[in-house]
């Protein structure tokens, strides 16, 4: 088959970048498909491009022109386009005129004015509505984004045409039920919405998300470089099985708002005067909210003694096995809807269990009582989170469980899994377009 592989970027600017690199074009190259690269840019300049194999086509219209790029594109004759992301919805109409398509949604595409789905007044929540111009009258009072009402209109405008261009793409995938309930209930026909459900792979580039796409820079945490010194001697006689002389929480991930950290934070002192044994917490990863939360966790560190909060910031592949198997338990409030999470059971691979809000694509991995604790999302609250980690330490026993369920549920979302899916569709589309 001819696959021609669209998305804005020529680099490999996020984790969606690093999934084609990483897992479509090596998979689909093995199973003998003749691909094509097609981006809109070659940016940004300080990422590393995608590696294409040799002997497949690359073209970039901010390269060669935009008419150009498209017509050579026209010219390789394509069986389907497999795309990911376009950032402009009219070379998006353009592209659609030349093959039978395939859309990967990562995040809220044509579903949400900001991408984020998420109201942040009166207190911060998923927004569960469908898109439509009501968005408009929601988007100042819930502080659904930023200030600027031209960047609302315009923001509005491009969402409102990238809906209106989903029904021209032959099939929609998702990475979870959670997001592929929510195109259906933003008008697209059920028949063509499928969950292809992203494998979990222990290779630190394939997890992490940001608020604009469901995958980051790897896990969050991996693809980035890091001092090994702050790690260093820390794998102690802890066993994480109950017997260990401190509880060892784990934050993995970007350091910004909605990814909850300050909530953590808050929920700390309520889980401290829960347990009977001091607590480790620690910080992997950066971001804006950096030094907001290392501020507020001084505080606390003040007020208790056997309360030890640490930052190690990003790290690698090596040092991240470390500091998961120095874990008892990953702690993910993110107050927004997360399309799928692919962090948690990517700890879930080294049987760590997870506690989370129960929000967007996250009951797809985390099963309640099974591989960790979802806390209510309906408002996401430092008192609901307290709880629910609470639970899982009070009980040595069942957390010892959860640890080996935490792999079996991981070890679900397989390679093999995700091809299977996506070969089923891929042979749907090309068929039906040959009919």
């Amino acid at each position: 088959m001819r696959i021609a592989l669209v998305n804005w970027s020529r680099r490999r600017a996020g984790g969606v970048e690093t999934y084609l690199s990483s897992i479509i074009i090596p998979e689909l190259q093995r199973l003998k498909h003749n691909l094509l690269f097609w981006s809109e840019v070659d940016a940004p300049q300080n990422r590393e491009r995608i590696p294409i194999p040799e002997g497949v086509p690359a073209l970039c219209a901010s390269d060669i022109g935009e008419d150009e790029s498209l017509a050579a594109l026209r010219d390789w004759h394509p069986d389907l386009l497999y795309v990911h992301k376009v950032t402009e919805p009219r070379v998006e109409a353009r592209l659609l005129d030349i093959a039978p398509a395939i859309l990967f949604a990562h995040d809220y595409y044509g579903t949400c004015i900001s991408g984020l789905k998420t109201f942040k007044r009166p207190t911060t929540m998923p927004c569960t509505r469908a898109f439509g111009w009501e968005c408009l009258l929601h988007y100042y009072p819930n502080r659904c984004g930023g200030l600027n009402p031209l960047t609302m209109l315009k923001d509005y405008s491009r969402q409102s045409k990238r809906l209106e261009m989903l029904s021209k793409y032959r099939a929609i995938l998702t990475g979870s039920e959670h997001m592929r309930a929510e195109f259906i209930r933003n008008g697209i026909n059920p028949d063509k919405v499928f969950n292809v459900s992203l494998p979990v792979v222990w290779s630190g580039e394939i997890a992490g998300e940001n608020g604009h796409g469901e995958l980051e820079n790897g896990n969050g945490v991996g693809s980035y470089t890091d001092s090994r010194d702050d790690f260093a001697g820390t794998q102690n006689n802890d066993t994480g099985n109950g017997e260990s002389k401190r509880w060892r929480l784990l934050f993995l991930g970007r350091m910004s708002n909605l990814k909850g950290g300050e909530t953590f934070l808050e929920a700390l002192p309520t889980v401290r005067a829960s347990i009977a044994k001091p607590l480790r917490v620690t910080f992997a990863g950066d971001g804006p909210q950096r030094t907001e939360w290392e501020r507020k966790a001084a505080k606390l560190r003040a007020q208790d003694s056997d309360l030890e909060i640490r930052f190690i910031g990003w790290v690698n592949d090596d040092k991240l096995d470390t500091v998961l198997l120095d874990s008892d338990l990953l702690v993910m409030p993110s107050l927004w809807p997360e399309p799928f999470g692919l962090v948690g059971p990517e700890a879930g691979l080294r049987g760590v269990p997870a506690v989370a809000f129960a929000v967007g694509g996250i009951a797809d991995w985390l099963h309640d009582g099974v591989n960790g604790l979802l806390a209510s999302g309906d408002p996401p609250t430092s008192s609901s989170l307290a709880e629910a980690i609470v639970r899982c330490l009070r009980d040595p026993a069942k957390l010892a469980q959860m640890r080996q369920e935490a792999r079996k549920v991981a070890e679900t979302f397989s390679m093999q899994r995700h091809l299977s899916a996506l070969a089923k569709v891929f042979e749907k589309v090309a068929g039906s377009a040959s009919t």
